[in-house]
């Protein structure tokens, strides 16, 4: 499973590990990513989406519909 919010895109940033004597090492930001199954009620049908909390945020605010055809226009949703 890609680590890829559907709704916003977001994807795992990389950045370092610094110590307290200042050296630096490679880590990964991981996406706060979770598995959801939602109702489409225009389509009458369920879907699973991995969205992150902030693509929960963006459907509550603006509706499964239409978060959804923002997230096809810019290519997030691969379906």
């Amino acid at each position: 499973m890609a680590k890829i919010c559907q709704i916003t895109g977001k994807k795992a940033m990389v950045g370092n590990n610094v110590s307290h004597s200042k050296t630096k090492t490679k880590r990964k930001f991981n996406v706060n990513l979770f598995r959801r199954k939602l109702y489409w009620v225009e389509e009458e049908c369920w879907i699973d989406l991995n969205v992150s909390a902030a693509g929960l945020r963006i459907i509550n605010k603006v509706g499964l519909d239409a978060a959804l055809k923002e997230a096809a226009s810019k290519g997030y949703l691969k379906a």
